[in-house]
């Protein structure tokens, strides 16, 4: 699988990215309006991305992992406003304490609060509050019950 080599810019900023951890998964999230002209460069230990957004400035991110990734089953997908890797660890059930393998945080990562949690002490991959939530979802939509609930509303009150 041969990639091209994708050359830093002469003239780039790093785009913002949020990152949160999972069991078999780690997630980034590149900020970036309207993304155009996208590359990204997934290695076992590090990842390039490049790209412009609707105003032609051009980002250029070099991330070196804090541990290895599968390269076969990492993926990016690019959405209006961000660009979204999905990075297969070689070692599950791991956290990672940090994205980048060295210890100094450059200002332009960001720990994804809001998708961020202690998975370490549970029991499953959450498949089974997904489950409870899409079920929620189904039973609001057919009965017109309102909004959509959040994972929030997830008790075992019922």
């Amino acid at each position: 699988m041969s990639k091209v080599k994708i050359p830093r810019p002469e003239h780039s900023q790093p785009a913002h990215a949020f990152w949160f951890d999972r069991k078999k998964y780690v997630t980034v999230n590149f900020v970036v309006q309207k993304p155009k002209d996208v590359k990204v460069d997934i290695q076992t230990d590090k990842m390039i991305l490049y790209c412009k957004n609707d105003e032609d400035d051009v980002f250029y991110n070099e991330l070196h992992f804090f541990d290895k990734v599968q390269i076969n089953d990492s993926r990016e997908r690019v959405y209006d406003r961000t660009i979204n890797v999905l990075l297969r660890k070689i070692k599950p059930d791991f956290a990672w304490p940090r994205l980048q393998k060295n210890t100094e945080r450059p200002s332009w990562i960001s720990v994804d609060f809001d998708n961020w949690r202690d998975w370490e002490h549970e029991e499953d991959d959450g498949k089974e509050e997904y489950d409870k939530y899409m079920d929620m979802i189904k039973e609001m939509s057919t009965n017109n019950k309102g909004p959509a609930p959040t994972m929030d509303d997830l008790s075992d009150s019922d």
